[in-house]
């Protein structure tokens, strides 16, 4: 069943959202404070959560830190990485990109309609089906290349080729480097280290590594990862790459991973 946390303090909100999320068939957690919320996600009543709906307004704390706080808890595993959709009575540009800039997957302003923050949640997890098949159908390529190269290599010198990939993980090579994704825990990597990333920063990067030669829009990009691009803004992407690339230059500074094409958008860089 799929399970939504609710961090509201608003009575009102949360039993409108609670009759909602019974309709489509969710259980739903309810926590009106937000020192609650991390003690929760390392309980095991936590381990089958598919989306928080965090309010940025609590009353003992700011939500949006909270997002940043979840999305920075290793020992939470999986769920450092749940989608979040903040709710919020503040409608200014600058929050918008801030709640987004914080790890944030969507936004949702009050008052809001029940039905659509529920089609938002939807959309979220669509993108991130369609990026696993996507991620799959380009490994599935891949790991059929690879096999062959080896079995040609086997085959001459009468060893047996070593399968390097589970079942589970998905490969991406290219000449920006070696990736791996692991669908089951999120977790995308680059030569070997796993690169702390939010949701959409995951996407932004899995998108990018479907056609490492392609230029990519802000615009695409938005559509990548958002059912709803308009709501969200294009120059939000300009931050999610500048933190992508922060990460990247962790593991290797002497290599610019993403180029930016003035005017046009971001692609991988093949050298």
């Amino acid at each position: 069943m799929t399970h939504i946390l609710l961090v509201e303090d608003d009575p009102a909100i949360a039993m409108s959202l609670k009759v909602t999320c019974k309709r489509e068939g969710w259980q739903m957690t309810w926590l009106d404070n937000a020192s609650s919320v991390l003690p929760m996600l390392h309980s095991n009543d936590a381990q089958d959560l598919s989306a928080i709906i965090l309010d940025v307004g609590l009353p003992d704390g700011d939500g949006l830190s909270l997002c940043q706080q979840i999305r920075h808890t290793p020992d939470i595993g999986r769920l450092k990485d749940i989608p979040v959709v903040f709710l919020t009575a503040r409608s200014d540009e600058v929050d918008r990109i801030l709640g987004l800039e914080m790890g944030g997957d969507d936004y949702c302003a009050k008052p809001f309609s029940p039905r659509e923050l529920v089609a938002r949640l939807k959309a979220i997890w669509r993108r991130e089906q369609l990026l696993f098949e996507q991620s799959a159908a380009t490994a599935t390529v891949t790991e059929a290349t690879e096999n062959a190269n080896q079995h040609v290599s086997a085959r001459s010198s009468g060893s047996t080729p070593a399968h390097h990939l589970s079942g589970q993980a998905l490969s991406f090579e290219c000449q920006s480097g070696i990736w791996h994704y692991q669908p089951l825990n999120y977790s995308l990597m680059w030569q070997d280290t796993k690169l702390e990333l939010s949701n959409t920063e995951r996407k932004i990067l899995l998108t990018l590594l479907q056609a490492p030669n392609q230029v990519f829009s802000r615009e695409q990009l938005l559509n990548a990862v958002s059912d709803y691009p308009d709501h969200r803004l294009a120059r939000t992407i300009d931050s999610h790459i500048k933190s992508i690339r922060k990460q990247l230059a962790i593991v290797d500074p002497s290599r610019d991973v993403i180029y930016t094409h003035r005017g046009l958008g971001y692609a991988l860089c093949p050298a």
